[in-house]
């Protein structure tokens, strides 16, 4: 999924009218991000959420940071869309963990970062969906703090918020849903697991959102039924969420894992839980992915 000729030129100009209200009587972009390393000045980072996939769902202060940085290191999340919007002369590096695969440790992520903004380089990290919500961003800002380098956060849509938005599926709902609880399935310390009880005890009125619980998706629902939650409750295991492969398996507790299972879902995904998943509203989802032409940056 690209921008169109439409859309660019207008993201181009906000771009430029932002270098130009910093004072850079330059108005090529290029310019920017070929700025040499420069040892005796403190770069800076910005911490940028990409979203949870589709392009469009790029800030407009995202999208020109993109275009103004010296080098963007970027996770395994984020969307080959929003990858296409960084220009060309730009430097990418791939820093991203993913169980099972090819990952960066996250201390050398944060020793690149520092490494890099001690270069006096313009950085941009680049965090799927938004960087406040299980992206480990206070590693990373308390290792910049510590090097005297500045930096800052751009929020982006949480993959929470964009699955509901492309499935139809509602986080509330008057009828069923007065809360969401955002959580991670994490089961290697028990100190560190969540209070299954709370979760049984507010299943019927609040939604839960479990992001990374896929591979744990068995033991997520064991845990839920032992706490005493309905094995009817509704479930929701979204893929891709707002991309164009996008996939909605919808089951129950009881049989959600085997659903999956059968749907050969890899990842990655979210799982939603609650009454709201029976709530789905039947929207048009073509109408969010239209074709875009290439457009060379």
């Amino acid at each position: 999924m690209r921008f169109n000729t439409l859309v660019m030129p207008f993201m181009l100009r906000v771009s430029r009218l932002g270098t130009f209200l910093r004072g850079n009587t330059g108005s090529d972009l290029s310019a920017t991000g070929q700025q040499q390393s420069n040892p005796g000045r403190v770069g800076e980072v910005f911490i940028v959420g990409a979203g949870p996939g589709d392009a469009e769902l790029l800030t407009l202060k995202a999208y020109r940071l993109l275009q103004e940085a010296d080098v963007v290191l970027f996770d395994w999340l984020v969307d080959q869309s929003v990858l296409d919007c960084i220009p060309r002369h730009i430097a990418r590096e791939f820093v991203g963990k993913r169980c099972g695969k090819h990952s960066v440790p996250q201390d050398k992520i944060c020793e690149r970062l520092v490494e890099l903004g001690l270069e006096g380089k313009r950085v941009v990290r680049l965090k799927g969906g938004d960087p406040a919500i299980f992206a480990r961003t206070c590693e990373e800002t308390d290792a910049l703090h510590q090097a005297g380098i500045p930096f800052a956060i751009v929020p982006g849509i949480t993959a929470a918020s964009g699955a509901s938005a492309y499935t139809g599926i509602p986080l509330t709902d008057r009828r069923y849903a007065q809360s969401v609880r955002f959580m991670t399935a994490q089961f290697q310390d028990p100190a560190k697991e969540a209070d299954w009880q709370a979760i049984a005890a507010s299943s019927e009125r609040e939604t839960t959102v479990v992001y990374m619980g896929l591979k744990r998706l068995a033991l997520l629902s064991e845990r839920l039924v032992d706490a005493g939650v309905d094995p009817n409750l509704p479930v929701a295991v979204i893929e891709n969420a707002c991309c164009n492969q996008q996939q909605v398996i919808v089951g129950t507790v009881s049989d959600i894992f085997q659903r999956v299972l059968d749907a050969a879902i890899e990842g990655p995904a979210l799982t939603v839980i609650g009454h709201v998943v029976a709530a789905r509203q039947p929207i048009t989802v073509d109408l969010l992915h239209h074709s875009y032409e290439q457009t060379a940056i």
